[in-house]
């Protein structure tokens, strides 16, 4: 063992520092070990050839759009984890369920639960039984209809939805939900990207970045903030590393030290893989966790003063008159903002966010990119829309090489919501959809993420479905998610593998397997394909070609379909048997229901699809004013007691939102262990914690206190007074009732905690 690692006191993990760059050979060794025991090496290596292809099928691991000259490995180390994942060899029978209990399967790890492998058969569990057992999807089906169509009113049911469910299968998902009456349609995007699409919507018009992928290559200045897409958008990196070969500046904006965005080695350049690696990011800020608002503002402020020592050159007068409202109000609000509480609040020093306003002032087109880093905060909008403020100050948005790009997880959440997958729809699009439908949609809200389970809780939702998804390890206050489920009278579950979620069924409960992505969907007329929307608005197909893991498995539209009839029978106008005997059906009807879709059929057969409209990329904003809408924001109010530090939630790299592929996260140098905080040297030295330190974490909100306990120090290079740990295995710690203003998105990126040592027998580690 070197001196640089740190074993637990039982020698199965341990912490060795990340020193080299990411991706590169380890990548490849990584992915080929991943294929070969899920798979197996030569389905695996199959199967990857076709992904994000034209002709293939496109990757559930992210949203990352696709280039327009695409490698024939056009993947990524967990894209193919991803793959692996859905193509496993290992299969969860009903025999698996005799086996198992409900209560047994609880005491599993959420890995534990993936690895066993595809569900195969639809299963139930009926009231008051300890197991699930085999039932036919015919009687599945009508149990879902006797309970739908028995339901006192339709705000009864709840609907949630996964990010990689296709576009066909959101919006006859949707369409199921209106048709019965509810807009109950909370799903994966209120829990991360939720304070994006308001606070762009309210600020330009369109709750969507403003890039296309092309933009990248003629950008000379890309803000990275609150994100990580070495582990979360690894494709990412490509783009990235072509931006800083040509000289574009690259600022990092992450309370962590991110590997990838310190050196990146393309797995695809063989006769570079031994070397360095490029290095992305030209600045690292490690902000303080919170204090994004304080920093954004910090670099405006030195923009203004810029200005103010050579008027007229720096901010885009021109635009900022014509085409924006508030410019006066939020260059008040900046100006008279005070540098120390800038430089407390951000932990970045003045003379640092005035060289990065210089930077900003001088370059010409300028993107900024951000994930779950901004938006999991009580000022998540806040955020989102501080990045806003600082683009329209100098008119980078809708033109070549700017602009707002919000970096998406799930491979269709974005495709999701233009499906219509909203709790609050316009009135735009419910006339629309009423239209081409002949149904008659409720126009009352319904219920988000947080409030479902609200509504659970209070005994106000009687079925609850979800397509895909695991709302249980997603959510915050995981036990009281279960608990809730568990008071519906049925649980409903579209899935491919266990989770936790199936593990808290309501008085009834289904789980219904599902084809994946990578596998061929055969329906009456034959070969079917699907459709999703990326990070950028491009929509185009999405064709398995593998055989299914089970002849029983059922496609996401034909699962839908089959509990709409079963359910709505002949009160609906909707033919849902025809709709699901050729996709095209489905599409035609979302072309005369969604704005953007004309030619549908056609334009999605045509190589690499089609660009919905964007109105602020042609710098038409759809805002209250008709102009792109500068807000003012204080600093928000980051006060913690003394004995407290900040935590944020992280994914490690060998997972995936809630699923979870392996234990070990190298780029942060830990092996075989998530139940760890990254912490401080010096907050573990004060609290008299050491490496390796077993320990147990609380969070307090609003009078009740919640804990974790079995969690490891590790001691990492992150702002002092900050830690960071994993999810789901953090998620106790958030509070359901602590969620950003206006977007109810969980907090899950500011959770104030104490941290204790476990056992005070426990002899620390050295």
């Amino acid at each position: 063992m070197s001196s640089d690692e740190t074993p637990d006191r039982e020698g199965k993990w341990t912490i060795r520092p990340h020193k080299g760059a990411a991706a590169g050979l380890a990548s490849i060794i990584h992915s080929v070990r991943h294929t070969a025991a899920e798979p197996g090496l030569l389905n695996g290596t199959r199967l990857l050839l076709q992904v994000n292809q034209v002709d293939g099928f496109d990757c559930p691991g992210c949203a990352w759009p696709d280039p327009k000259h695409r490698s024939i490995t056009e993947f990524c180390e967990n894209g193919a984890k991803a793959i692996a994942e859905e193509a496993t060899r290992d299969r969860v029978t009903p025999e698996f369920f005799q086996q198992h209990s409900i209560d047994s399967l609880l005491k599993w790890t959420d890995l534990e639960l993936g690895k066993a492998g595809r569900i195969t058969e639809p299963v139930v569990r009926r009231n008051g039984d300890s197991h699930y057992e085999r039932i036919t999807w015919n009687d599945a089906f009508a149990l879902c209809g006797e309970h739908l169509k028995s339901l006192s009113s339709p705000d009864l049911a709840t609907f949630y939805t996964s990010g990689r469910a296709s576009n066909e299968a959101a919006f006859l998902y949707q369409l199921l939900a209106r048709t019965l009456g509810t807009n109950n349609l909370p799903d994966c995007s209120n829990m991360c990207h939720e304070s994006s699409g308001t606070g762009l919507g309210e600020v330009i018009g369109i709750g969507k970045g403003t890039v296309t992928l092309e933009d990248f290559d003629h950008a000379d200045m890309i803000f990275v903030i609150g994100q990580n897409p070495g582990t979360n958008h690894p494709r990412m990196l490509s783009a990235l590393q072509s931006a800083a070969r040509r000289g574009a500046k690259i600022i990092a904006v992450n309370p962590l030290r991110e590997a990838a965005l310190e050196r990146f080695k393309h797995p695809q350049e063989a006769f570079r893989l031994l070397g360095k690696g490029t290095r992305i990011a030209t600045d690292f800020l490690q902000v303080r966790v919170g204090g994004d608002v304080a920093l954004l503002q910090g670099i405006a402020k030195a923009v203004f003063a810029a200005e103010a020592s050579a008027p007229g050159t720096v901010l885009d007068h021109e635009f900022i008159q014509q085409q924006t409202a508030g410019f006066e109000a939020y260059k008040n609000a900046v100006q008279t903002q005070d540098w120390p509480a800038i430089v407390a609040q951000s932990g970045i020093t003045q003379t640092r966010l005035e060289a990065i306003g210089a930077q900003y002032a001088a370059a010409k087109s300028v993107i900024i990119c951000w994930a779950m880093g901004l938006t999991q905060h009580k000022h998540g909008v806040a955020n989102v829309q501080e990045c806003i403020n600082l683009l329209l100050l100098r008119g980078n948005i809708g033109r070549q090489g700017a602009g707002a790009c919000p970096v998406r997880g799930h491979s269709n959440v974005q495709g999701d919501r233009t499906m219509g997958i909203w709790d609050r729809p316009s009135e735009a699009f419910l006339a629309r959809l009423d239209k081409a439908t002949g149904i008659t949609s409720p126009r009352h809200h319904g219920y988000n993420v947080v409030e479902a389970i609200q509504a659970m809780e209070e005994g106000k939702v009687d079925v609850f479905m979800a397509l895909g998804g695991n709302l249980v390890s997603a959510a915050p206050d995981c036990e009281r998610v279960g608990a809730a489920l568990e008071q519906c009278a049925l649980t409903i579950h579209v899935s491919t593998k266990l989770n936790k979620s199936h593990l808290h069924p309501g008085k009834s409960s289904l789980i219904l397997p599902c084809l994946g992505r990578t596998e061929v969907d055969i329906q009456a007329s034959g070969s079917q394909f699907v459709t999703v929307e990326n990070s950028m608005g491009v929509v185009h197909q999405s064709n398995g070609k593998s055989t299914p893991a089970s002849q029983e498995l059922r496609s996401e539209p034909d699962i839908v379909a089959h509990i709409a009839a079963a359910s709505l029978g002949k009160v609906t106008p909707i033919d849902w048997e025809f709709m699901i005997q050729n996709y095209d059906h489905i599409r035609d009807v979302i072309e005369r229901s969604i704005a953007g879709f004309d030619n549908y059929n056609k334009r999605v057969r045509e190589k690499g699809g089609f660009v919905l409209p964007n109105g602020a990329r042609d710098r038409t904003f759809s805002t209250k004013t008709g102009r792109a809408q500068f807000s003012v924001h204080g600093l928000p109010n980051l006060a913690v007691d003394d004995d407290e530090l900040i935590l944020m939630t992280v994914r490690s790299h060998d997972q995936y939102n809630t699923t979870i592929y392996g234990l070990d996260d190298r780029y942060r140098g830990v092996y075989g262990q998530r139940r760890v905080i990254f912490i401080h040297p010096e907050d573990a030295s004060e609290r008299g914690l050491a490496p390796g330190q077993r320990v147990r974490i609380t969070s307090c909100f609003d009078g009740k206190t919640r804990m974790v306990e079995s969690f490891h120090i590790v001691p990492f290079d992150i702002p002092k007074g900050t830690a960071a740990a994993y999810f789901p295995e953090a998620n106790p710690l958030v509070a359901l009732e602590s969620h950003a203003d206006r977007s109810y998105t969980p907090t899950s990126k500011f959770i104030p905690i104490r941290v204790y040592a476990q056992d005070p027998s426990d002899t620390p580690l050295t």
